[in-house]
């Protein structure tokens, strides 16, 4: 009897804490205490600990068994430290020959059975170590392909408890149910077959709407914020759900990021490898203030606008979700991030997405044109589009009116597809990031308004109907840096080198919408 540790990995959000379990058994009353902050799940480690090991073949000696996570001030959640636990817990009463090596992290839950179960978050937790300077690990099997994404650690796959107490020498009995676990584990060829089958969605099925498929182009290239609005079945959604498809792959800082945010979240795939393509997040308009940005009981879980993190976050009838859902999506807006703060501690999360917005312009959606077959009150329709408040209107840079569609005068064989759009955004994004090459941003949209105005400022010639805007109250100081921004985009995708007058005329036009 006497002390035993292992190392694990405790995820802070993204930000990753080595764990050092230690275990202590020592005469007394049969006893197994479980310290250091842990929440509820880890303290049900102990039953499945036990059940675990006495199926594999180790009973847990009748003694009195501690067990320490380190730093103890830390608290500490979630049921991947379960293998951790037993191994400290098995080496310290003495029934392994070979103690498990110092640089060595152990993640997976425990069933009752013995088996290693996977667990959220093998990839953030990876890239931690990584950078802890932990260069082996050892994870459930069915997290093998996640893990082995992240280069330069050495990752083993655990199958079973019986499996890795017979690596580091205990003599238990092999496990007569290894069979059975892998036939009755799903044939990743099915499932691959099964995410993939539904073709992408493309701009070619879009009937008209070339100012909306514009601005959807312009979004796309400069990472801009955009507001469509128009009565039900003008093609609204079509054009927002298609904007991923524009998109340019993802950096490999960014795959990494988005990637391990999908991982922690459960939603991510990793027989693809990394995830290159930018995600697309479109919570219903009853999800509430924890869905969308992220939260829940004990540490904050990534939510809707971090899983969209350099893809689109899409907010369907936005006039419909609770004003402290939009208003809550004012920061990240702004900063690229989100700061949940909890009882049990501050989680900091990636948010740096692409908001797409969708509103009809009344409750019953006919107020359009003439609105003569609108049978909503003056006081309806100002309560309804009230809803979206200034401050949350102010930090979108288009806001495109999309009128019903002609089906008479619109040609669909003119309709370009996603392919060759996509094109035109991908050079434009080249362009933008040659020009900030030697800065912390890549896109028009990211760049900070003092040096906007200051290094990237057009002539005053240029710009005589964007300062008359600001002057007659028309927009704010934030209204004129986006308004400077999109011009730029606008260059960009025109090829120029600075924006033009018609540049920002027509981010002007963009920005305030055209009158109906």
């Amino acid at each position: 009897m006497g002390h035993a540790r292992t190392l694990s990995i405790s995820l802070t959000g993204l930000d990753g804490t080595l764990v050092e379990v230690e275990a202590d058994v020592s005469p007394g009353l049969p006893a197994f205490s479980l310290v250091g902050l842990p929440d509820s799940s880890m303290l049900q480690a102990r039953e499945r600990v036990r059940a675990a090991a006495a199926r594999s073949g180790v009973r847990l000696a009748p003694r009195r068994i501690t067990v320490n996570m380190t730093p103890a001030w830390q608290p500490k959640h979630g049921s991947g430290f379960d293998l951790a636990i037993a191994m400290a817990v098995v080496d310290a009463q003495g029934d392994l020959l070979v103690h498990l090596p110092g640089d060595t992290v152990v993640l997976g839950e425990l069933g009752l059975d013995g088996r290693v179960r996977p667990i959220p978050g093998v990839l953030p937790a990876l890239l931690a170590a990584r950078s802890l300077g932990i260069n082996r690990a050892i994870v459930p099997e069915q997290n093998l392909p996640e893990a082995r994404l992240v280069d330069g650690v050495e990752v083993d796959g655990a199958a079973d408890l019986t499996g890795v107490l017979h690596r580091f020498g205990a003599d238990v009995p092999p496990s007569p149910e290894r069979q059975l676990l892998d036939l009755a584990r799903p044939s990743d060829e099915g499932e691959r077959t099964h995410a993939s089958g539904s073709p992408p969605a493309d701009f070619a099925d879009v009937v008209g709407q070339a100012q909306a498929r514009r601005a959807a182009e312009v979004s796309a290239a400069g990472g801009h914020h955009l507001l469509l609005m128009g009565p039900p079945g003008a093609g609204k959604t079509m054009i927002a759900s298609r904007i991923p498809g524009i998109l340019p792959e993802l950096a490999v800082e960014e795959s990494l990021t988005v990637s391990a945010i999908h991982s922690l979240a459960g939603r991510f795939d990793a027989h693809d490898g990394l995830r290159r393509s930018a995600p697309f997040e479109s919570p219903h308009h009853t999800a509430t203030t924890a869905a969308v940005v992220g939260g829940g009981s004990g540490l904050a879980r990534p939510g809707a606008i971090s899983r969209a993190h350099a893809g689109v976050l899409f907010l369907d009838e936005a006039p419909e979700f609770p004003s402290r859902v939009l208003e809550a999506l004012r920061e990240p807006l702004e900063t690229g991030d989100i700061t949940l703060h909890r009882a049990r501690g501050v989680t900091r999360y990636p948010a740096r997405f692409q908001l797409v917005l969708a509103a009809n312009p009344c409750p019953c959606g006919m107020s359009w044109g003439k609105g003569a077959d609108c049978t909503c009150t003056p006081l309806q329709r100002r309560r309804y589009l009230a809803r979206l408040s200034g401050p949350v209107l102010d930090r979108i840079d288009m806001r495109v009116h999309v009128g019903p569609v002609n089906i008479h005068l619109s040609n669909d064989h003119d309709a370009e597809p996603s392919a060759v759009i996509a094109q035109r955004v991908l050079a434009a994004r080249q362009r933008q990031r040659r020009r900030f090459e030697n800065h912390p941003w890549t896109l028009n949209a990211q760049l900070p308004g003092p040096r906007l105005r200051r290094d990237f400022a057009p002539e005053p010639s240029e710009r005589r109907l964007l300062d008359h805007a600001v002057a007659q109250g028309r927009l704010t100081l934030r209204g004129h840096d986006r308004v400077l921004r999109l011009a730029w985009t606008l260059a960009d995708l025109d090829g120029a080198d600075r924006p033009g007058a018609d540049h920002i005329g027509h981010a002007l036009t963009l920005r305030e919408g055209e009158p109906r």
